[in-house]
């Protein structure tokens, strides 16, 4: 019964950090599969997201929850900005530009919030107050609760937001054609700059549970995390939003399992390594598909 209980425990912690990535997932997978360009920035904006919400909180005393709203303004903003400074003039360049042009902004931000708030870890404790839940013996905490209602609840939200709503199919007809959308009268431009504004809001939000969860604010906080995300969108399969979600579950039980009971040193290159056998084998993801260019 134990390890049955402790397995379960496990799982569950798996789930809750792999929603986090699942979070991160998304925002790589939209900006991909709609302007064909990876933001390798994307996970400093969890950076921000957290340093943002500490900044509301604990300087300047707001409530909790118009603090998590302006964090998630700040996030999307910050995200829009990055889109027209750094990518928007790289769109027809080599992906070794775009590449080079990311890595500059991560280390950008990075380095500001190095400035502004130095390198000493500044202890921030949860603002998520949920108690915990006890199912027989087993112990959910009240984090664990949240980020896993509030991934649920985002992941609904942005599948009802594309598939039902115009911005969501302008969205989906800049992701096939942007030559054809454009001709129909969608504005290529603003639905990029959408997309940075959605996936950077999602990764506030996983800054957000992802603070709650370790409670200490780092210039590099986000580095990891952002990377682990990167693979578990391609894990899913680069350009599928169910794929980012996938992805960052798979990716987040995997890892816990392999802190449980293999090694804490061995977890991160269990989880690369299982990306690489994906990938041997389904080089397009678990649920992307394999797309054949006409030249």
């Amino acid at each position: 019964m134990d390890l049955i209980n402790n397995i379960l425990e496990q799982l569950i912690n798996g789930l809750r950090t792999g929603s986090i990535y699942a979070l991160i997932a998304l925002g790589y997978t939209m900006v991909y599969g709609i302007a064909k360009m990876i933001n390798f920035a994307h996970g400093d904006i969890i950076m921000v997201g957290a340093y943002s919400l500490y900044v509301f909180v604990a300087l300047l005393h707001l409530n909790p929850v118009a603090a998590i709203l302006l964090t998630i303004i700040v996030c999307a903003v910050l995200g829009v900005v990055i889109e027209k400074v750094a990518y928007k003039p790289l769109r027809n360049a080599q992906p070794l530009a775009v590449l080079i042009t990311a890595i500059g902004v991560s280390y950008l931000l990075q380095n500001l919030a190095l400035l502004i708030f130095k390198a000493t870890p500044i202890p921030f404790g949860s603002i998520i107050k949920v108690p915990s839940v006890k199912i027989g013996s087993l112990n959910i905490s009240g984090i664990t609760i949240v980020t896993l209602v509030v991934t649920t609840v985002c992941m609904i939200a942005l599948t009802t937001f594309i598939n039902k709503t115009k911005a969501g199919r302008a969205m989906r007809a800049v992701s096939e054609d942007k030559g054809a959308a454009e001709l129909m009268g969608i504005s290529v431009n603003k639905t990029i700059s959408m997309t940075f504004a959605i996936g950077s809001a999602l990764a506030a939000v996983a800054g957000i549970l992802f603070i709650a969860q370790y409670e200490t604010l780092l210039p590099t906080l986000g580095a990891l995390p952002g990377i682990k995300a990167f693979v578990a969108a391609v894990l899913g399969g680069i350009g599928s939003i169910p794929g980012a979600m996938l992805g960052g579950i798979l990716l987040g039980v995997i890892e816990s399992l392999s802190k449980a009971y293999i090694s804490t040193q061995l977890a991160d290159a269990i989880v690369f390594g299982v990306l690489v056998i994906v990938l041997l084998v389904k080089p397009s993801g678990l649920l992307g598909k394999l797309k054949i260019e006409k030249v």
